[in-house]
């Protein structure tokens, strides 16, 4: 999990893919955070990306860097404690402009059942599950 959160904090943007209806939606992102031995990812409950994913939790995340790519299937899981939503802004100070943790709308989600696939065109794909 740690390997995961840091490939995607390098990449600094990684891609969200969500589904609506029979249509797949998929956003740049960037907040990966290891929370209480979970890793968390956090958005706002305004956004048509909550509403996909309070619909159909099962999300896919992929990035690209230096060669390598990630994708990550999970289901997320929302953690609507406040200490959840103030690591993650903690841990992200430049969302502390447009997010409170106690706002209404920040919410985070672990990802649980997480399989993370490690890529590249030379070596075999290394797989991680958490």
């Amino acid at each position: 999990m740690k390997r995961t959160e840091k490939f995607l904090k390098d990449a600094q943007t990684y891609y969200l893919a969500t589904v609506e209806g029979d249509q797949p939606r998929v956003r740049p992102f960037g907040t990966a955070h290891i929370f209480e031995d979970k890793l968390y990812i956090q958005t706002g409950k305004v956004k048509d990306v909550s509403k996909q994913i309070h619909a159909n939790p099962k999300v896919e995340i992929c990035t690209f860097l230096n060669g390598e790519w990630l994708r990550v299937a999970a289901t997320l899981v929302e953690d609507d404690r406040v200490e959840a939503r103030q690591s993650m802004l903690d841990a992200y100070p430049e969302l502390q402009g447009m997010y409170k943790a106690d706002d209404g709308n920040t919410e985070v989600f672990y990802l649980k059942d997480a399989t993370a696939t490690f890529s590249s065109f030379t070596k075999e794909p290394e797989v991680v599950r958490f």
